[in-house]
């Protein structure tokens, strides 16, 4: 682990040093958990944000790592795109805890619905930039890389943008649960709803390719066509838990 971050500082310090940052604001946001009742859709409010700075803190790590590998890529413009547009995200989710209001699906104001559109943008253009990532690694030989890595790379790209834009779901009906509105049944830090079908299960699962197929392919596959089996396994695993979702059924039902 030592040598990875080391090398990652090496390879791309803007991401590195954003990504901790975002890790050090998560962890803050977790202990804020123990300190304020304030409720938002049944949770601590502050269990939001947390997830989110913990889920960018992923992102550009493993993004900083991978565009690495891209011969002639513009790094500067991605990272700060990133910092940007996720940073922009963050900070209003923040803002939005520690008052104890609904950051997404707020509407109730012409100011709110701004900022929520504004969110939406953001994160659709952080997918489209991954995306155009994504062909540049179909698209370019990587001979000084395993096959089998670069194609866990590939695959975990293409399911990460395809379950990013599965958020689009949530924002046309304004509720990440199917039968009932923005249900969260406190299943651990996740909030995952126990009773109804919940959009966020497979938007947490297809994101999180990113980091699971390459480690997974690089470290213990190491194999070409096995690669490829368990990234399309792991790829119907995601939409196995959105078509659960849609069908207004729970990952895990309550006892």
């Amino acid at each position: 682990m030592q040598d990875f971050i080391l090398t990652l500082k090496i390879r791309n310090s803007t991401l590195f040093y954003f990504g901790l940052l975002c890790l050090v604001a998560s962890i803050g946001f977790l202990l804020m958990t123990r300190f304020t009742a304030v409720q938002v859709y049944q949770v601590n409010a502050w269990y939001k944000p947390f997830k989110f700075a913990f889920s960018t803190f992923l992102f550009a790590w493993a993004m900083a790592w991978y565009i690495h590998y891209l011969p002639n890529f513009n790094t500067d413009l991605f990272n700060w795109a990133v910092i940007l547009l996720l940073g922009f995200e963050i900070i209003y989710i923040t803002i939005m805890a520690s008052e104890g209001k609904i950051s997404h699906y707020n509407v109730s104001s012409p100011f709110y619905a701004l900022m929520f559109s504004l969110m939406a943008l953001a994160a659709t253009l952080v997918t489209l930039y991954t995306a155009y990532i994504g062909i540049l690694f179909f698209t370019q030989d990587f001979p000084h890389l395993p096959i089998y890595y670069v194609w866990a790379i590939r695959l975990s790209i293409l399911i990460f943008v395809i379950f990013a834009f599965e958020g689009f779901l949530m924002g046309n009906q304004m509720s990440h649960s199917i039968g009932l509105e923005n249900d969260n049944s406190n299943l651990l830090i996740l909030g995952w709803s126990k009773i109804a079908g919940d959009l966020r299960v497979a938007h947490f699962i297809g994101m999180h390719a990113l980091q699971v197929l390459p480690f997974v392919s690089y470290y213990f596959l190491k194999n070409t066509k096995i690669t490829i089996i368990i990234s399309v396994l792991y790829g119907l695993l995601a939409i196995f838990t959105l078509v659960q979702a849609l069908c207004g059924k729970p990952l895990l039902t309550s006892k």
